[in-house]
């Protein structure tokens, strides 16, 4: 299936190639690269590329780009699903999952490689079973391995690998037994000239990091489950019970995983948390432009609109601003025509406001169209879509959990024309 591995950083060199078949040339990157060139963003590069003998099937996480090269024809988001898994367990090894770290841990990552695929198929992706085949590296283990020679290769089969629930260990001890479970979501919005929305939806997950003795079985309701659309589960779920209940019934995996995705797109479901009130306008002939904008929170329920950063491409004929924020501040290049104001928290009873002027290239025509604002932000302890957790309920053991939800809502791509 997957015969050759390649990781690309944001300046377009390969710093680690795997080979599990036969090895595969670097040249087959070329057309990868001609499509990064073609892109305008660097997460506008197309998922699957094909070439005459070969598909390269990439993702693009913490600025850089995991481009699996496949033969024969598979199923896309199979190879999509693994490289995100990958990237995931090497996060949960080494902390960060950057071109530093990865390079610091090579011989690491070569040996999760080798246990994550064999002979080009899935065999190893579940955290628990990783561990116990190949120890996180730490400072004292690696200060032992460089003296003695070897290696942070487990000695014994994983417990868990030939039972029925191999994403969980056997024997499992803690002495706080505690469960949470973050539900996060990111809002995906356009908002036209007038305020309307044209296009919202919203991508969500619930990540949970479960410490619980021995084999607890989990079941956890929803308020409203029929709002979610489009769910992927971990394998640890059992489907026919969501099926038939909309309940979530499982035997969780030890420590963090994701316990599902969901996709909310019903344009009526999906309500718009904050608001921006604009005035930009460029006059023919004149070297002056007026930049004038206001946000304000809407349909938050009381919650407040935190870490609010707006960006915004301005036309290549501004030369500078002279803008006056009434909170946080704003910085403008000249080079890349790049206006960010970081606002910070709004607060309902005084509007964040930013007004002034712009200078315009002497004798430049009025641009083609006004640019766009960017909005990211974040709102805790609310999930915009309304989704809320009923219960959480235990079986199998007989201690009481400490148990806890947290909500999330945050902007994904926010996009206000103007």
């Amino acid at each position: 299936m997957i015969h050759s591995l390649f990781l690309v950083n944001a300046s377009g060199d390969i710093f680690l190639e795997k080979h599990w078949k036969s090895v595969v040339s670097r040249s087959v990157c070329d057309y990868f690269f001609e499509a990064q060139e073609r892109a305008t963003e660097p997460e506008n590069v197309p998922p699957v590329i094909p070439t005459p003998h070969h598909y390269l099937i990439s993702v693009l996480r913490h600025r850089i780009y995991f481009v699996a090269v496949i033969q024969s024809e598979v199923p896309p988001l199979f190879v999509i699903e693994f490289l995100h898994r990958v990237v995931d367990t090497f996060q949960d090894y080494f902390g960060v999952c950057t071109e530093a770290a990865i390079k610091d841990n090579v011989v690491v990552v070569y040996e999760l490689l080798e246990e994550m695929l064999d002979n080009g198929f899935p065999l190893a992706t579940e955290s628990n079973i990783l561990k116990e085949l190949i120890k996180p590296p730490t400072i004292l283990r690696t200060m032992v391995n460089t003296i003695t020679g070897s290696t942070n290769v487990g000695e014994q089969l994983p417990t868990g690998q030939l039972s029925v629930v191999p994403w969980r260990r056997t024997g499992v001890k803690y002495t706080n037994n505690e469960a949470y479970f973050d539900v996060v979501e990111e809002i995906d919005a356009i908002i036209d000239k007038s305020g309307s929305t044209i296009t919202a939806e919203i991508q969500g997950v619930i990540d949970a990091c479960v410490k619980l003795t021995g084999m607890p079985d989990l079941t956890l309701s929803f308020m409203n489950p029929r709002l979610l659309d489009d769910v992927s589960f971990h394998p640890c779920v059992r489907f026919k019970r969501w099926e038939a209940e909309r309940i979530l019934s499982f035997i969780p995996p030890d420590g963090n995983f994701r316990l599902l995705s969901y996709h909310v797109s019903s344009q009526n479901l999906v309500a718009i948390p904050v608001y921006v009130k604009h005035n930009i306008t460029f006059r023919e002939g004149s070297s002056q432009g007026r930049f004038d904008l206001t946000l304000g929170p809407k349909q938050t329920m009381g919650k407040a609109v935190e870490s609010v950063l707006v960006s915004s491409q301005l036309p290549r004929g501004v030369l500078n601003t002279n803008l006056n924020p009434s909170q946080g501040t704003y910085t403008f290049d000249p080079v890349t025509k790049l206006l960010t104001w970081d606002v910070g928290k709004i607060n309902p009873q005084k509007l964040p406001s930013l007004k002034g002027s712009m200078s315009l290239q002497a004798g430049a025509s009025k641009p083609d169209e006004n640019p766009t604002i960017n909005i990211q932000f974040k709102i805790q302890q609310m999930a915009i879509s309304g989704l809320k957790v009923n219960r959480l309920d235990m079986y199998g053991e007989k201690y009481k959990p400490f148990k806890g939800i947290k909500y999330m809502t945050k902007a994904g791509k926010f996009q206000v024309r103007t």
